[in-house]
């Protein structure tokens, strides 16, 4: 080990959470099945790949979705994927660029997102709700809008403060998005989906994730943004952040006791659907250790030990410039006319 080399003690945040770690049983025959047909698509190169493929975004969705059946967690796959590389080529863009992403539509692994989406899309409109199907393209469209608002960011190496940091983040993360897979086979009215409590206890999750989710971009991320504003060290800042990790599970348990009624036919699905939100933050946290994306094969170790080497950071831009191209906008577009067709 080099003796420069800095250790730090990762705080373990999820020990109280009660929601205990899941998996979903249709894993290994979807991720075969998801695996092979990206792998179609040719989206990366074979190193990208080889990165890629040791994330095992199929054990995230079917650790944070472990009860759905097996054309949802298809459905999740997919769009964990497309997430993953979306959120990576836009990471290494300039703002112009990152706009014309969204507004005009070049750029971000092209036809063959384009493609994938219609695919996912085709088998969400058989066993998704309207309303799901509806709320989805809304929170889609406020994620790739956001992407546009991330990057000044890093071209003007600002960082922000940490309510800023932490309002921007709610829509750039997927998890607001994802919640369709959660939603899928639910009629939740917009009354229900949008009331104050409901909203407050999606941002709770969102905010859960974005605590543990920790690694960033050198002046955009949690951690940072809390050195800077709170004049911290490194291992202080981990440690506020676990504080506020466990008010804002504080606030989601207290929040559910506030959920209004609405009857039998909408109480039952929004136990269900908060339940399952509520797995989103046990599954994303086993995840982080258990995939390979955060600390390799090392993952088991640290989550018992709770020491993290900390390396340099890779630069992903080679990486990204091997990917091809999209139009961001026109994702939206083509599940604005799904939806439509649907109706």
């Amino acid at each position: 080990m080099d003796a420069h080399a800095k250790v730090m003690y990762l705080p373990d945040t999820m020990t109280s959470w009660p929601w205990p770690r899941a998996i979903n049983h249709h894993l290994e025959d979807v991720k075969a099945e998801v695996d092979a047909s990206f792998r179609d698509f040719k989206a990366l190169s074979h190193e990208s790949q080889e990165a890629f493929n040791k994330c095992n975004f199929a054990c995230l969705s079917a650790l944070i979705h472990p009860n759905i059946p097996r054309e949802h967690l298809r459905i999740g796959c997919d769009l964990m994927n497309v997430y993953f590389i979306v959120d990576k080529y836009t990471d290494v863009e300039n703002a112009a660029v990152t706009k014309e992403m969204v507004d005009i539509g070049e750029c971000i692994l092209g036809e063959i997102v384009r493609q994938i989406f219609v695919q996912i899309w085709a088998h969400a409109i058989k066993t998704a709700s309207l309303p799901s199907q509806r709320h989805f393209i809304e929170m889609f469209t406020a994620y790739v809008r956001a992407l546009v608002v991330k990057a000044p960011d890093r071209e003007q190496v600002r960082c922000r403060t940490i309510d800023d940091y932490l309002k921007l983040q709610r829509d750039t993360c997927t998890v607001r998005s994802c919640v369709l897979i959660c939603e899928m086979g639910m009629e939740l009215p917009d009354e229900v989906f949008y009331h104050p409590v409901i909203v407050e206890l999606v941002d709770c999750i969102v905010e859960l994730s974005l605590v543990d989710n920790r690694p960033g971009d050198k002046n955009h991320n949690l951690i940072t943004a809390i050195m800077l504003e709170l004049g911290l060290d490194i291992s202080s800042a981990m440690a506020w952040a676990a504080h506020y990790h466990a008010q804002v599970q504080k606030r989601f348990i207290e929040g559910l006791t506030k959920v209004p009624l609405w009857g039998p036919s909408v109480d039952v699905p929004v136990k269900e659907f908060l339940d399952s939100i509520a797995m989103w933050a046990r599954g994303n946290h086993s995840w982080s250790f258990e995939g390979q994306r955060y600390f390799g094969t090392r993952g088991p170790e640290i989550q018992q030990n709770r020491l993290v080497l900390v390396l340099p950071k890779v630069n992903c831009e080679a990486a990204a410039s091997t990917v091809g191209k999209v139009n961001v906008a026109d994702l939206s577009k083509i599940l604005g006319t799904a939806h439509r067709g649907a109706t």
